[in-house]
């Protein structure tokens, strides 16, 4: 009888990483309410990236818009998830984010809805990026933590978020992925 009580208390979770929805078709929502995935970026390098305005690292923006602007002539893009899991540095609205983004750090590439990365409420994107059965597991640690997608889906990096953008494991990444 225990043998088949474990067996029925595995086998959903068993089932669940082994039927898991591929990356690409995880729906999650623009600043604006839309919905979208990664089915919109496909054959494209992306860098997702869960941002706050009010952290540390709140300057590696600059960094992300120039990594943006130099690659995305080549099929890059970077994706921002406000994110306020980390000491409340993300305490606005998505359209104060967007604001603070465009206005103090020109911030060009797509910025989404605001998720939460880690934690009870995860949203089932980071949950594919992070979780057990992720390639890179393992909570995000704080801000700016980066994932980095090839043409195909596949996740290939993972940053933490004290990398900056403009680090050559970064760009060596990116121009790799591109290739």
């Amino acid at each position: 009888m225990k043998t088949s009580a474990l067996v029925l208390m595995i086998l959903p979770a068993f089932s669940t990483m082994i039927f898991a929805a591929p990356l690409q078709d995880i729906p999650f929502k623009t600043a604006d309410g839309k919905d979208a995935s990664l089915k919109d970026y496909a054959g494209k390098v992306v860098l997702v990236v869960n941002v706050a305005s009010k952290c540390g690292h709140t300057p590696q923006y600059a960094g992300l818009e120039e990594l943006y602007k130099k690659y995305s002539p080549e099929g890059f893009v970077v994706l921002g998830f406000p994110c306020n899991d980390f000491g409340g540095q993300e305490p606005g609205t998505n359209e104060e984010i967007k604001e603070f983004c465009t206005s103090k750090f020109a911030v060009t590439f797509p910025i989404f809805d605001k998720v939460h990365v880690k934690g009870p409420g995860q949203a089932p994107f980071y949950a594919a990026l992070s979780g057990p059965a992720a390639k890179f597991p393992g909570d995000t640690k704080w801000n700016f933590g980066k994932f980095l997608i090839g043409k195909d889906g596949e996740v290939l990096a993972r940053f933490e978020p004290g990398v900056k953008p403009a680090d050559p494991a970064v760009v060596a990444a990116v121009e790799t992925a591109l290739k």
